[in-house]
């Protein structure tokens, strides 16, 4: 239980991560109750668990497991930050849950997955359960059918995306386990439920069997709408709501709320497109022409067939269209019309909206056919033009269809008017306006008074069905005239219809005006389809009725006019009770006296007509008594007005009584129900007096009451006719008058302008000069409405008169329409119908320019001109477009009919001659003029590919492009372009001039519209792409635009939208959202709809909301600004950057307030780089000073004025300091905001702050100062480097403040310093700093000195400039300063310098007076720092400093450092030691340092000269690692950021500083325990092997020979090197990846390092060798088997070879070789065998038996039988197969040694054993025999087991081995513990140090004992070795290479060839190029140090063969042929090249 209760104090995250399973158990079920503690779902317990969770569910154990998903479930239900583990657990749950056998496992998983979908994740889930459906495993996909069909049917299908689960249905019902079918009809059944028939055309191709047996189970379904049982956490609200109805008995709201969100789903958007265009038959266009109908009918049948696919491609169908509406119009064979029109109405289904844009060319020609008599045809058309009309808008067709109601021929005239009843079904209230019924109606009345009776039941039809879908109240207006039995019947036919939309449309529906009718699917033939379009022919009659999808009752019937008027549909009924249209019938006069005398007093009525006016007077105060009193219901308006009227009436003389009768007039108007006809009675007698000078005003006040009751038009359009037909001047002007006051107060809606217009005209030429004035006045106000517009009417006035009316809407130019006082406070919105104008803010405008005459110019587009248009000859082409102009010029106002010329137009869009393009676009802006809004209708086929031209590369064609598209847009509003997929097709090519064109446009139209159509969700791909585009321009476009788009979308369906994008992206564009969160606008204002209405579509630059001033037209659209104080509260003033684009602040005009909304920082480009030429020219003052003088700071002023807000400026320099602090305070609000712009002006901002240190006021300075942290932490963020410009204005200012008496400003300096070496070398502080302590200000002196110290503590010695010798002398000056406190910062800096880099220090400094120095000496021993441990003490001191500057790159680039560290944090999460980097680069830096300043100084000790040429020799490899990468511009990505992170800290690894090398092991280690991230060292493993062999070289050459080094330092660094190769080397995938050469040098150095004596002299020395032996153990079981091998034989060969090498070596060698062989059973089949036996030959060749029979020992020999004779047995006689890579067999006896081997063991039955075999031919004693020898053997082993006779035991063992050299103790060690063989073998290795005395070479001198000398071949100067006989092949440079770095490696340059054995690393691998050997690595590294060191090389070369310390050498070169080694060179360099 020992171990148990080890992880019983584990924490709780530690003991989930435990490998003991019960430790897991135990953890997750503490988790598991954590979790139910924790209450608040925010705490910060939750993240801890955050990287568990995915544990918790992929558990190996499943009972653990099971505990696991239980604790996961109630984390997901609770963790406010469950969310971010949604990916990984829910991936977890479907790879490693759903495959369990417990059914426990798997419900617990799909609640985990339903969870994460309740908690807002859907698509997250959506996705990992669609990809689980590729899984190989069918219980997966089962599972994850299953968990998608609870959550659809517990989510509903609003949650849920139906659309990926529908695409692999089929597949599903395809499979070929039937658990998966079943599983798939289930879910099939379920989605059914939703969405009922759409999910029929996707399935149709599914097996028959299988499809029958769905509709089975579909009908068992229950009818009724579904609902969702569970909801988001967002929508849980809404749960409770239903269950409170429930529960109080009905959920009859709950179930109307869900029941219009259920079909939502159409089955169109869950099919595929088709692409049919390029499969029309080749000849179409000719057969379809041709004279025999056989041949046209064949065409259209081949259309037919391919229009069937119920989804069809975009693409241009013009030609097709054109093609089909010909043979409809033209064909004479009745037939083919028929089938032209079913292929139209294939074309419409299939394309729906895309098809809109030819609607118009055909829909008047399938009208007119409607003169065919025959049924099918009929039928056909009808089935055609309905299908046309869902793709298009009524009003987009209105003028076609009412141009063929004028047709003679009544079948044309019935037909139509059915297609408009079957037309106003799919339309709303919203989608069917005033302006559109007005025209119709009018038609429609026509026709009820027909001869025809069809024609005028089709008629009655069409108004009932337009008197269903507005309601009576908006169609009465045009009913005015029809007699009462055409009423009824219009009523009658009103109840029949039942509406496509249901009565729910409400006022929203605008929406669903492209919708199709929930009802309807996808044209795929069924019968079902043509019912609900209402197409099918055989129902008779014309009432045909379109089965309701949702059908509301009938609609409520209008009440009695008296009881206030009818109630309309549903969606009026909040006004319906206050409806004002109150229709009276005209009283008699007798009935009206009746009536007033009921509740006017007696004496009252009597006295009217008295001739006593006082009598009249008293009589008119009862009156108003009595009016006053009466209550609204009993007033009877008309007869009180008729008693007014009474005689004497209106021509009472006495003005008293005349001013009491107006006022009780104004009085009745306002408290009863009064009618027009009521009011008809009082008018004419109010105009008559509104000129009176005593009774004008009360006259007035009367007729406002009376526009108050019966609405402003109606009585406007009265009193005016009144007045002008009237020849009385004084009323004319003072009607006017009153006018344009009503028109103030009640707004412009509804008012009839062409009325206005012509009395406007009579009063302009009256001669009475008031009447003109007047008139001029009211064409003022209109102009506030209507706009410029206004003035086309006038155009034809006299000159004087025209400037008169110019001056005058030149006065209201800029100011906005009042808000509307009165005419809402009683009736809505003055009882104008809500719904048409909510929608409809186009109204007024239209109206107006509805007025004009327009000229019909489609007889003038001829062919001839098309033709012309069209021209090959351009010249040709510019006459057409010139006469075009002409025409249009010509007409003025035009008609929107014109023929062919939009598709000439379009064609010349894309003309190659950009003139004509140029020219075109003028004439389509023209042509928006003279359209009008009616140009609404090309904007599809005309407006989207102007747009397309704003990708035009010339600048001049994209503006003019530009400027026609808001030309357009000003007279079509924006709805009609963002509707469909043109939008989002145009953004999504990759034009970068239409990208940020397009953008651009949209951030200045969206900001101004109150809603936009759905379709706009479909550019947010496209923007996202935009957002990362290559192209700077584009980002930007796409950053100003995404606010806007937001601002329509919501963040939530724009976060939705980056589902799709690459994780990467994904975050970066969720970062933007975050901030455009920030800084969305508020949509603009609602409240402002009445004032915007009238104003709307045909001049929306014109028109502002109320609350916005309108400023010059075109900023103003760019955003219509809320008042001020509104905008701080929505926070859009402070951000109004955003909002904004980059417009300058807004006029001067406005007040200060709004003033200040813009951006505070204007980016001009390229300023700031200007204004550095500028200095440098010294085209202005350097800003160079003591104090500042008055011209530096005006130039600032003016150099400010172009890029800070004006406001700000006067701020900045004003003389009170408060202002100062004031705009300090919007800096900082703007900083993040504004970051382009602050960046921007820099320089200015940071002289701006110099100034201010200049103050004397401390809030500014701490203000100034507070600022500057943020400034640069930001500016850090955004890895902006400072000028050299900037520092220099600014730095040496700032170091001014660091002197500063309080001491919070000196610690804010500080600070400031600090944050400023993250965007400013420190190396370039340096003498900044420096600078500073020369001054008198003593505080400042020291606190430069401590700064300087905290530089070099950081940066190390390289920030020193110019030299450090001279800095540090510099700095030793100051440990004589008077002043204690600068005294001790010069001593601390020095002494900071001396802990990181020792006794060089002194060098540096150079004399000192003798205090000075005893000073210095005594506080360095009293800081008494180790040098080595330095590093990581500053680290822990000065954490903010994480950042190196790499000053020899000199980069203004971040720190290389800072970028590894963070990166690597990020990357592999190795947070553990984010020091480690940054301190390792400082290490670095300094041995750069030392080899710069110091190589003179160090040649005189021996180590010195050692260490320093180690350091010099890693020097250059490690540096240019970061080197590199500091250049490196992008670290995008993420894969090749992990490589050079692991690369930069494997370099680390070789370090001469102890403390780098295990920080960087520490590091490795990290990554390599954790299996999910050990792969990320895949790659790395040889350069790790090399990293980690050439430290323990080093620590064997150099460490242990130091004796100022603590040797458990070296001691640590050893087990951290064994540490982490154990890791290594238990990871078998990774293991394998060491190659034959590394593995080789790895086995050398571990070899050396168990046979170093030193090391067993430490107390912890043993343990160490321990490891080792475990180690080697785990190298040989766990590497390539291959690589080992031939490692291992190539390592015993140079170890024979060399005569340096101890014999020892070699036998552990061989000990290793042995291990192998016995491992040789269970891996021979994983070996090369060709590649082993290569390595034997090459062996065999180098020792020829003869040879190997010479050496002192006679294991060699043996040991190479044993492996020969271990594979022969193994393998047989097919090891001969073998021999393939052996190019001369004859070079060695290896094949006739197998061939004597294998004929040995056919003769041989097996007699001896493996064991006698091992021991090879000598007997260990011939006469003694075995059995003794093994009794003896086991006597001395057991002394050696024992405590008490061990060493005795070892003793007698040692001589026996002596004795008996050949003696195998091997099977007594083989069945012992690791432990004990490494024991008996250390024991052994002792006695024979003590025996023999220590026989060793001394360390000093840098050479190893086991280094040997190779043969050198001096003439030719070529390194070679016989070990390279192996056939590796390696360039001659490889080994100059190799040879350079060994030589640097020792130190000594004269014993430069001793450390010879990694030469042959290399040469290991057969024909295979080397992987990434020692040599490969550093070959690439080194080449800085190849050239400087070249000739030195080659003289080393000749002249040291030698040893020049004792060592004997022996030259082997007898054993080497050179002409050989020659030849193989040459073959080398061949096959390399």
């Amino acid at each position: 239980m020992g171990d148990d209760s080890e992880w019983m104090k584990l924490p709780v995250d530690q003991k989930c991560e435990h490998k003991l399973w019960k430790a897991r158990l135990s953890g997750y079920e503490e988790a598991l109750k954590i979790f139910q503690k924790i209450k608040d779902e925010k705490s910060p317990e939750w993240s801890k668990f955050l990287g568990l969770i995915k544990k918790f569910v992929t558990d190996s154990n499943a009972v653990v497991q099971l505990k696991g998903l239980e604790a996961a479930l109630v984390y997901v239900e609770n963790a406010h930050v469950a969310g971010k583990t949604t990916g990984e657990v829910v991936s977890g749950v479907v790879s490693k849950v759903f495959n369990q056998p417990k059914a426990k496992a798997k419900e617990l998983g799909i609640e985990i997955c339903l969870m994460y979908i309740e908690i807002e994740k859907g698509e997250a889930v959506q996705e990992e359960l669609l990809k689980g459906l590729d899984n190989k495993n069918p219980k997966i996909v089962v599972a994850c059918i299953e968990t998608l069909r609870k959550a659809l049917s517990e989510f509903g299908s609003k949650i849920i995306l139906l659309k990926p689960i529908i695409k692999v249905l089929p597949k599903l019902f395809e499979s070929r386990e039937k658990a998966v079918r079943d599983e798939a009809k289930l879910i099939a059944v379920e989605i059914y439920r939703w969405i009922r028939d759409a999910l029929r055309p996707p399935l149709q191709n599914i097996n028959s069997v299988q499809l029958k047996e769905l509709e089975e189970e579909w009908v068992k379904l229950p009818t009724g709408a579904p609902k969702p049982s569970r909801f988001l956490r967002s929508q849980q609200e809404l749960e409770a709501k239903l269950e409170q109805q429930q529960s109080a008995g009905g959920d009859a709201e709950g179930g109307g709320d869900d029941g219009d969100e259920v079909p939502q789903i159409d089955a169109y958007e869950l099919l595929e497109a088709v692409e049919i265009l390029s499969k029309l038959p080749k000849d179409f266009y000719d057969k379809i022409e041709a004279k025999k109908w056989q041949e046209r009918k064949e065409a259209l049948e081949a259309v037919e067939v391919l229009v069937k696919n119920p989804k069809l491609e975009a693409g241009d169908y013009a030609d097709l269209v054109k093609a089909l509406k010909k043979v409809v119009g033209k064909d004479t064979n009745v037939m083919l019309v028929a089938l032209a029109a079913k292929c139209l109405t294939g074309l419409a289904v299939g394309l729906r909206k895309k098809f809109g844009q030819y609607a118009g060319h055909v829909v008047p020609t399938i009208l007119e056919k409607f003169k065919e008599k025959k049924p099918q045809v009929v039928q056909a058309l009808q089935e055609a033009i309905d299908a046309i009309f869902l793709t298009t808008t009524l009003q987009n067709i209105s003028e076609d269809v009412l141009a063929v109601m004028d047709n003679k021929n009544p079948t044309i005239k019935q037909q139509t008017s059915l297609f408009i009843a079957r037309s106003f079904r799919h339309c709303t209230a919203s989608t069917l306006p005033k302006s559109l019924l007005k025209p119709f109606c009018a038609a429609l009345l026509k026709h009820i008074n027909d001869s025809a009776p069809e024609v005028r039941d089709a008629a009655f039809e069409a108004l009932g069905t337009a008197l269903k879908v507005v309601g009576e109240k908006a169609v009465n207006p045009f009913l005015a005239d029809v007699d009462k039995l055409k009423l009824d019947k219009i009523k009658e036919c009103s109840e029949k219809v039942e509406l496509v939309h249901g009565k729910k449309a409400g006022l929203g529906a605008d929406k669903k005006e492209f919708k199709p009718a929930p009802g309807r699917t996808a044209a795929s033939g069924a019968a079902g389809d043509k019912d609900t379009k209402d197409i099918s022919a055989p129902k008779p009659g014309p009432s045909k009725k379109a089965p309701a999808t949702k059908a509301g009752g009938p609609p409520k019937k209008g009440k009695p006019a008296a009881s206030g008027g009818a109630g309309g549909t549903a969606t009026k009924n909040k006004k319906g009770l206050e409806t004002k249209e109150i229709v009276e019938p005209e009283l008699s006069i007798e009935v009206c006296e009746e009536k007033a005398s009921a509740v006017l007093p007696a004496t009252c009525i009597q006295l009217l007509d008295s001739s006593n006016w006082k009598e009249r007077l008293a009589c008119m105060e009862e009156f108003q008594k009595a009016v006053e009193l009466m209550d609204r219901t009993e007033m009877p308006c008309q007869a009180l007005v008729r008693m007014l009227a009474k005689k004497p009436g209106w021509k009472e003389t006495n003005f008293q009584v005349m001013q009491m009768k107006l006022h009780i007039v104004a009085l009745i108007a306002q408290k009863g129900n009064f009618s027009k006809t009521s009011a008809q009675i009082v008018l004419d007698g109010l105009v008559d007096k509104i000129g009176d000078v005593k009774c004008g005003n009360n006259a007035k006040e009367a007729m406002t009451a009376i526009a108050e009751a019966c609405m402003l038009p109606w009585t406007a359009e009265q009193v005016m006719s009144m007045a002008f037909s009237q020849k009385n001047p004084k009323n004319q002007s003072e009607t006017l008058n009153w006018l344009s006051n009503a028109i103030k107060e009640f707004g412009f809606s509804g008012l009839n302008v062409k009325a206005f217009i012509s009395n406007v005209k009579t009063a302009l030429a009256a001669t009475n000069p008031a009447v003109r004035t007047s008139a001029i006045t009211l064409l003022g106000v209109m102009y506030l409405y209507v706009g410029p517009s206004l003035r086309m009417f006038f155009e034809d006035e006299k000159p004087a008169l025209l400037s008169q009316i110019d001056a005058e809407f030149e006065k209201m130019q800029g100011q906005s329409p009042p808000a509307p006082t009165r005419g809402i406070s009683k009736h809505s919105i003055s009882g104008t119908d809500e719904g048409e104008d909510g929608d409809e803010p186009d109204e007024g405008g239209n109206d107006v320019v509805d007025l004009l005459p327009r000229t019909e110019i489609s007889d003038k587009i001829t062919s001839e001109l098309v033709s012309k248009i069209g021209d090959k000859n351009w010249k040709i082409r510019k006459e057409g477009l010139d006469e075009v102009a002409g025409i249009i010029n010509e007409a003025k106002f035009i008609q929107p009919n014109i023929g062919e010329l939009p598709t000439a137009l379009k064609g010349r869009l894309n003309d190659s001659n950009k003139i004509l393009v140029q020219q075109t676009l003028n004439i389509l802006q023209q042509l928006a003029v003279a359209m009008g809004p009616n140009i609404k209708q090309h904007v599809k086929n005309l407006g989207i590919p102007i747009i397309t031209v704003l990708g035009d590369s010339k600048n001049n064609v994209r503006a003019a492009a530009l400027a026609t598209v808001n030309a357009w847009a000003e007279q079509t509003g924006m709805k009609e372009w963002l509707e469909g997929e043109d939008l989002s097709e145009e953004l999504k090519k990759e034009n970068p001039f239409l990208r940020q064109e397009l953008l651009g446009w949209l951030a200045e139209k969206l900001p101004s519209l109150r809603s936009t159509p759905t379709d706009l969700i479909l550019c947010v791909p496209h923007l996202y792409s935009c957002l990362e585009d290559r192209n700077g321009d584009v980002r930007k476009k796409a950053q100003d635009a995404l606010p806007f788009f937001m601002m329509h979308l919501g963040y939530e369906k724009m976060a939705k939208a980056t589902g799709k994008l690459k994780p990467t992206s994904k975050d970066q564009v969720l970062a933007m959202l975050e901030k455009a969160k920030a800084n969305m606008p508020a949509k603009p204002a609602a409240s402002a709809k009445a004032a915007s209405k009238p104003m709307g579509g045909s001049a929306p630059a014109k028109f502002q909301p109320a609350s916005a001033p309108v400023e010059d037209s075109v900023s103003s659209t760019v955003e219509p600004k809320p008042d001020p104080k509104k905008a701080k509260a929505l926070g859009v003033s402070s951000k109004a950057k955003s909002a904004q684009g980059k417009k300058v602040p807004s006029k001067t005009s406005l007040k200060e307030d709004e003033d200040k909304s813009g951006p505070i920082f204007i980016v001009v480009p390229n300023g700031k780089e200007q204004r550095m030429k500028d200095e440098k020219g010294l085209k202005v003052l350097k800003w160079n000073f003591t104090t500042p003088r008055d011209e530096y700071i005006e130039q600032l002023k003016t150099q400010m004025s172009s890029c800070v807000a004006k406001w700000l400026q006067d701020e900045m320099f004003h003389s009170d300091f408060q202002h100062h602090n004031k705009a300090l305070a919007v800096m900082v609000d703007h900083l993040e905001s504004e970051k382009e712009g602050v960046i921007g002006c820099l320089d200015l901002i940071l002289k701006w702050l110099t100034l201010r240190f200049f103050d004397t006021n401390t809030s500014v300075l701490m203000k100034a100062l507070e600022y500057l942290k943020l400034l640069f932490t930001l500016l850090s963020e955004e890895e902006y480097h400072l000028t050299e410009n900037e520092a220099s204005s600014f730095i040496p200012y700032l170091i001014l403040k660091v002197g500063e008496p309080k001491d919070v400003i000196r610690k804010d300096v500080r600070a400031i310093l600090n944050r400023m070496c993250l965007v400013y070398p420190a190396s370039k502080m340096f003498p900044f700093i420096m600078e500073g302590t020369k001054s008198k200000n003593s505080k400042q002196r020291a606190e430069c000195l401590e700064e300087l110290g905290c530089l070099v503590e950081s940066y190390g010695m390289n920030v020193c400039q110019p030299t450090p010798g001279k800095a540090l002398k510099e700095i030793a000056i100051h440990i004589g300063d008077r002043d204690n406190a600068v005294r001790n910062a010069a001593l601390n800096t020095i002494v900071t310098v001396y802990n990181v880099h020792g006794d060089q220090v002194f060098k540096l400094i150079g004399t000192l007076s003798e205090k000075d120095m005893s000073m210095l000496e005594e506080r360095i021993k009293r800081s008494a720092k180790r040098p080595s441990a330095a590093p990581i003490k500053q680290v822990e001191e000065r954490p903010q400093r994480t950042q190196s500057i790499n000053s020899n790159a000199n980069m203004l680039r971040k720190g290389p450092a800072e970028d590894m560290s963070s990166k690597l944090n990020q990357a592999r999460s190795m947070s553990g030691h984010p020091e480690a980097a940054q301190m390792v680069r400082r290490e670095f830096q300094l041995d750069l340092d030392e080899i710069e300043n110091d190589n003179g100084t160090v040649r005189c000790e021996m180590p010195e000269l050692v260490q320093h040429k180690l350091d010099d020799i890693f020097e250059p490899v490690l540096i240019p690692e970061p080197k590199i990468r500091a250049v490196s511009p992008h670290f995008d990505d993420m894969h090749s950021n992990t490589a050079s992170t692991i690369n930069f800290i494997i370099s680390q690894v070789a370090s001469g500083d102890i403390n780098t090398s295990i920080q960087a092991l520490t590091q490795i280690d990290e990554v390599l325990r954790q299996e999910d991230k050990a792969e990320a060292m895949s790659g790395h493993i040889d350069q790790f092997l090399i990293a980690t062999f050439m430290q323990l070289r080093l620590i064997y050459n150099t460490h242990m020979a130091d004796e100022k080094l603590e040797k458990d330092e070296i001691i640590k660094l050893y087990s951290c090197i064994i540490g982490n190769m154990i890791s290594l080397f238990q990871i078998e995938s990774l293991a394998r990846e060491a190659s034959t050469g590394v593995l080789k040098d790895l086995m050398h150095g571990l070899i050396t390092l168990m046979l170093d004596s030193r090391i067993e002299d430490l107390e912890e020395g043993q343990q160490v060798i321990r490891s080792v032996n475990l180690l080697v153990v785990k190298v040989l079981e766990k590497s390539d088997q291959t690589n080992i091998l031939s490692a291992l034989l190539v390592l015993l060969q140079d170890s024979l070879l060399a005569t340096a090498s101890s014999p020892k070596f070699s036998e552990l060698v061989m000990k290793c070789l042995w291990r192998m062989v016995r491992l040789l059973p269970d891996t021979i089949n994983s070996i090369n065998l060709d590649r082993i036996l290569l390595d034997i030959h090459i062996f065999m060749k180098v020792f020829p038996k003869e040879k190997l029979k010479q050496c002192k020992s006679e294991f060699p020999i043996r040991t190479l039988k044993t492996l020969l004779h271990t594979l022969c047995k193994l393998k047989g006689p097919k090891i001969l197969d073998h021999l393939t890579m052996i190019d001369n067999k004859n070079e060695s006896e290896l094949e006739a040694h197998l061939c004597r081997m294998m004929k040995h063991s056919m003769d041989q039955t097996g007699s001896k054993s493996d064991k006698e075999t091992e021991k090879g031919a000598s007997r260990i004693d011939e006469k003694s025999s075995k059995a003794k020898v093994n009794d003896f053997l086991a006597e001395i082993f057991k002394k050696i087991g024992s405590k008490e006779n061990t060493k005795e035991g070892l003793a007698e063992l040692y001589e026996y081995k002596k004795k008996y050299s050949d003696a195998d103790i091997e099977p007594f060690l083989k069945n012992s513990s690791q432990f004990f063989q490494s024991y008996v073998e250390r024991g052994l290795r002792v006695i024979e140090m003590e025996r023999e005395g220590k026989g060793r070479i001394p360390s000093s001198t840098g050479i190893s004992p086991q280094t040997e000398v190779t043969c050198m071949s001096a003439p030719t100067s070529t390194v070679s070795s016989i070990g390279n006989t192996n056939g590796e092949e390696v360039g001659p440079s490889v080994y100059l290479e190799r040879l350079k770095i060994l030589r640097q490696r020792c130190g000594l340059d004269n014993t430069k060839q001793d450390d010879r054995p990694p030469l042959t690393s290399l040469l290991s691998k057969p024909a295979v190029p080397t992987v990434a050997s020692s040599t490969d690595m550093l070959h690439s590294k080194l080449s800085q140090l190849r050239e400087s060191r070249e000739q030195h090389q080659h003289l080393d070369l000749d002249s040291h063969q030698t040893h020049s310390s004792g060592t004997t050498t022996t030259s082997s070169s007898s054993t080497a042929n050179i002409d050989d080694l020659k030849k193989r060179l040459e073959r080398i360099k061949s096959s390399r090249k």
